[in-house]
């Protein structure tokens, strides 16, 4: 049903820049947004957070998840918003459930270490998450067709690494350990992940999300055969389920695996702040790009952001492109600067 519905969306939109950039299509200016443009480098994502518990009670509060979702297009100026939510709903939905520990980040009491632990666990119930449906379907009320809507979730190498290691790491060793000493364990777990997240990104899309992310943070952790083994296998798989909409693959430091990126079915891909747009244009010419100014750049004066602005868009040329950073937007980020960036693009890529 969602494949004749979404099109129908997508016809009524305002600005459909960013859909018409992922399919390909000729802009009049390139299409800009930010990952974690919704969260804390705006002052009223502060005022509705420290009304709260914590970070999942907003998570898991359709209306004020709604509410921070729609901020950055009103303050900032965006092409799309991103639905206000975390990859991590997908393990908790799965029966491993996180805590979000303030200045520290995720952190799971129990974690997966041995078969029985999977044993434990299912493939996740869409109707476990029904408050990120929710939350889609009053963000789409509320745009009132403005923008498009971005729906997301964590790859699965992404988020077997958090469910092995139980949170944050700079090694993971633990995941990756298991690829080595139980690669058929591992399998399993990833094949759940998998199965989990196609339903939940089908439900984004029967909810109203116009385009989809798949998030691969802790792609570049991996050696690349296992990262062909263990993380792309399993993203190829979402994306073949998945053709209802454009599906953008960010796969955060693994340069190395552009070439494979080409045979995925997806429309664009998205690049860290240390991948070559030029390179990558290369590689990947059939497929939008996405990204890739390096976050820090946004702390500079506005001359030389602007100055940074008009590098990155010169080094994607004509291939299209929607403008982006090499990652999410850092916390401590002055919201005028966010801002002076989009404009910059909006200005500096209008034909």
């Amino acid at each position: 049903m969602s494949f004749h519905i979404v099109p129908i969306f997508a016809a009524m939109l305002k600005n459909d820049l960013i859909l018409k950039a992922a399919r390909g299509e000729k802009t009049e200016r390139t299409p800009v947004w930010l990952m974690r443009q919704a969260g804390r480098i705006l002052p009223e994502y502060r005022a509705v957070r420290n009304s709260l518990s914590g970070f999942k009670e907003l998570v898991e509060t359709p209306a004020l998840a709604a509410e921070v979702t729609i901020q950055p297009v009103d303050i900032l100026g965006v092409d799309a918003a991103i639905i206000f939510s975390d990859i991590l709903v997908i393990p908790e939905a799965m029966g491993l459930t996180y805590e979000m520990v303030e200045k520290k980040g995720p952190h799971f009491p129990k974690t997966v270490e041995k078969a029985a632990d999977i044993d434990k666990l299912k493939v996740a119930d869409p109707s476990d998450l029904s408050y990120v449906y929710e939350a889609i379907k009053i963000t789409k009320k509320e745009l009132d067709s403005r923008v498009p809507l971005i729906g997301f979730a964590g790859a699965p190498w992404t988020i077997f690494s958090y469910m092995i290691e139980g949170g944050g790491s700079k090694t993971f060793s633990k995941a990756r350990k298991l690829l080595y000493t139980d690669p058929e364990m591992a399998d399993r777990l990833l094949d759940m992940i998998t199965k989990s997240t196609i339903k939940y990104l089908k439900s984004q899309i029967r909810a109203g999300a116009d385009m989809l992310q798949i998030f691969d943070s802790w792609a570049g952790v991996l050696p690349p055969e296992h990262y062909s083994r263990f993380s792309l296998k399993y993203i190829a798989k979402i994306c073949d389920a998945i053709t209802e909409v454009p599906i953008t693959v960010f796969a955060k430091g693994a340069w190395w695996a552009l070439p494979e990126m080409a045979d995925l079915n997806c429309r664009t891909v998205g690049l860290d702040w240390n991948m070559n747009p030029k390179e990558a244009r290369k590689i990947l010419p059939n497929k939008t790009l996405q990204g890739n100014l390096d976050p820090c750049a946004l702390y500079a004066d506005n001359e030389s952001i602007k100055q940074e602005t008009k590098k990155m868009l010169d080094a994607f040329g004509d291939h299209p492109h929607i403008a982006n950073l090499g990652h999410g937007v850092y916390p401590d980020t002055d919201p005028n600067k966010v801002k002076f960036f989009i404009e910059s693009v909006k200005e500096l890529s209008t034909h």
